[in-house]
């Protein structure tokens, strides 16, 4: 028998690696039988529970209820004994900690793992940021300068990310008639491939010469639908380069007067926004939602098609509304909530709470309501 068995995060929902670890059976230390219950996980996309794959002691358990974890992740080890301890090598490795004496913001700490950057090799001392890491990045790879004009005109803007999403926020700049879309920026293509007829200039290491050549907007076609985390980053990453991202709104759309719209704002065709509605920055309202009068919309959440939003909802920040959802009158949802598509929202939601595509909240003639459900904050 193995000194110690891993239990894994699983899997749960193939659009998003990571699912909220909504309850806690069993703690460190405890003695437990095969098959015994140990903790309860959950996505918009399922449920699962996660179980003793054998008996021993549960060793190792950092995590607490609430807490976002990634698929793969090691929640815990079954062992032998209740004082065993995983090596260097088994633990989880701190990604977040940068070594003694180095200063780094949090998005330059993400944009150097995501190439591979030792943070042991920054320089100590100066704070690194996004900025200052990607000079160093443009001066260590090979841009192709080829596929830039000399100089950008005013409304010159570029669309970051050449997905979906991109493809749909491309048409609707052409259509708003404001921005001329000069470039896509995605990681993922390679220069030189487009996207609708727009060229893709590169990735983010080629910002600062672009913004040099005198680009000013950009348009984040990151949707965030299985990470909004990842649509913040974005965000982050644009204005550390000093452009602008404006509130774009298709002409399709229909938003009243006295209705207001941050900078990032995004408006898709046949979407409406009510009276007196306050829509926060980086906030996606996409084709044919309704967002009644009075409604306030934290940054960065993300409306999908179709959605319904009676008056007077909020959302607090980065909250994620699946398609076809209904939000009764003054209903409030905390905080990164997450909505599945088709579901019926009659009452609150709390912070990091995640209602199930397809149902109704709370659950008809169940007592459930917030006491449950606030156990996913």
């Amino acid at each position: 028998m193995p000194e110690a068995e891993a239990i894994h995060i699983p899997l749960l929902n193939t659009n998003d690696p990571s699912s909220t670890l909504t309850e806690l059976h069993i703690g460190n230390g405890a003695d437990v039988a095969e098959q015994t219950l140990i903790a309860t996980c959950e996505s918009t996309k399922g449920v699962e529970d996660l179980h003793a794959p054998r008996s021993g002691f549960v060793c190792g358990l950092t995590a607490k209820a609430g807490d976002s974890l990634r698929a793969g992740e090691v929640l815990c080890w079954i062992a032998d004994t209740p004082d065993w301890q995983p090596t260097d090598v088994d633990q989880p490795v701190d990604k977040r900690k940068a070594p003694e004496g180095i200063r780094i913001t949090e998005p330059a700490r993400k944009l150097a793992e995501k190439h591979g950057l030792a943070l042991a090799a920054l320089p100590p001392g100066e704070l690194v940021t996004v900025s200052r890491l990607q000079e160093a990045l443009a001066s260590e790879m090979d841009i192709d300068t080829s596929l830039f004009q000399e100089a950008y005109a005013d409304k010159a803007i570029l669309v970051y990310g050449g997905g979906g999403h991109g493809k749909a926020l491309i048409e609707l700049i052409q259509a708003q008639g404001v921005y001329d879309v000069v470039g896509v920026l995605d990681d993922g293509l390679n220069p030189g491939e487009k996207v609708l007829g727009i060229p893709v200039l590169g990735g983010r290491q080629v910002l600062p010469e672009l913004v040099s050549r005198g680009i000013g907007y950009a348009a984040n076609a990151v949707g965030g639908i299985g990470n909004i985390q990842s649509r913040i980053d974005v965000f982050q990453l644009l204005y550390a380069a000093g452009l602008i991202c404006p509130a774009v709104v298709h002409p399709a759309a229909f938003v009243e007067s006295s209705a207001v719209l941050a900078d990032g704002a995004q408006i898709f065709p046949h979407a409406y926004v009510g009276s007196d509605a306050a829509v926060g920055k980086g906030v996606i309202i996409n084709t044919a939602a309704v967002v009644s009068h009075d409604c306030i919309l934290g940054a960065y959440t993300n409306i999908a098609p179709g959605a319904l939003l009676a008056g007077s909802v909020v959302t607090e920040e980065a909250v994620l509304v699946g398609m076809g959802v209904t939000i009764n009158l003054r209903v409030t949802l905390g905080e990164r909530a997450q909505v599945g598509n088709s579901a019926v929202i009659k009452e609150d939601v709390p912070p990091g709470g995640v209602v199930r595509a397809g149902a109704i909240w709370p659950e008809p003639g169940s007592h459930r309501r917030r006491s449950e459900v606030s156990k996913l904050s």
